[in-house]
C-alpha cells in the first residue's frame, strides 16, 4: 500500500499516550506495526469520530478517568511486549 493510500485510510501514530486514549474511547488498534526494534507504530482505522478524538486530545477537551486510563495503558503495554516479533503491512 502507498504511503498516502495508507494515511487517508489509516493513523498511524508512535504516541502511547494517544493510543491509550483513543482505544479507551472505542477506537480500537488495528495492529502494532514493531518493525523498528526501538518504536512501534499504533495503526487505528480513519473514521471521522477517530479525527474528532484526536482533535479534542490535541485540544485538551477530553477528560477521561485516571484508573480507565492506567488500565487501559498496561493492556495496551502488555499487547505491545506479548508478540517479540515485528508486524508489518
Amino acid at each position: 500500500m502507498k504511503q498516502q493510500e495508507l494515511n487517508k485510510t489509516y493513523l498511524l501514530t508512535s504516541d502511547l499516550s494517544l493510543s491509550t486514549t483513543l482505544s479507551l474511547l472505542q477506537c480500537p488498534i488495528e495492529r502494532i506495526d514493531r518493525t523498528t526494534p526501538r518504536k512501534s507504530i499504533f495503526v487505528f482505522k480513519r473514521t471521522k469520530k477517530l479525527n474528532e478524538l484526536v482533535d479534542a486530545y490535541y485540544r485538551d477537551e477530553l477528560r477521561i478517568s485516571p484508573q480507565a486510563y492506567f488500565n487501559q495503558l498496561r493492556a495496551i503495554k502488555a499487547r505491545l511486549y506479548a508478540n517479540e516479533e515485528g508486524q508489518t503491512w
